[in-house]
């Protein structure tokens, strides 16, 4: 199986989405459950409008989907949008832990780098 980056427009629509605390949180109770849009709308503080609104962010994002059942729309999360968007950040945690380690290095090898200040009596 060939596993493809995500261009550029589809990892702006994941960080978007999940730029939002409410998002996030729609996000988490649908992966433990299939709640309707109404029964979101119960649980925040706002209009069925705006979750509404919140949901179809995530919709657009790819990170939940809409299953029609009778009148209501049932909202599950996609485990495999989020899995390749934890790809992602895991892959810049990893590009950012290397400049950190290699910034350590740089620095463990500058000869002018003081091994102990003299002024407070502690080693650097």
């Amino acid at each position: 199986m060939v596993v493809r980056e995500p261009d550029g427009e589809v990892v702006d629509r994941w960080f978007h989405a999940l730029a939002d605390a409410t998002r996030r949180d729609i996000l988490r109770r649908c992966i433990e459950d299939r709640p309707s849009v109404s029964r979101l709308a119960e649980l925040y503080p706002m209009s069925f409008a705006a979750v509404q609104k919140h949901v179809a962010v995530l919709e657009r994002a790819g990170l939940v989907t809409k299953e029609r059942r009778g009148r209501e729309q049932l909202v599950r999360t996609d485990p495999d949008a989020v899995r390749r968007a934890r790809q992602v950040l895991d892959g810049l945690e990893a590009t950012w832990r290397a400049r950190v380690d290699q910034m350590s290095g740089l620095l463990a090898q500058d000869p002018d780098a003081p091994e102990h200040d003299t002024e407070r009596g502690t080693d650097r």
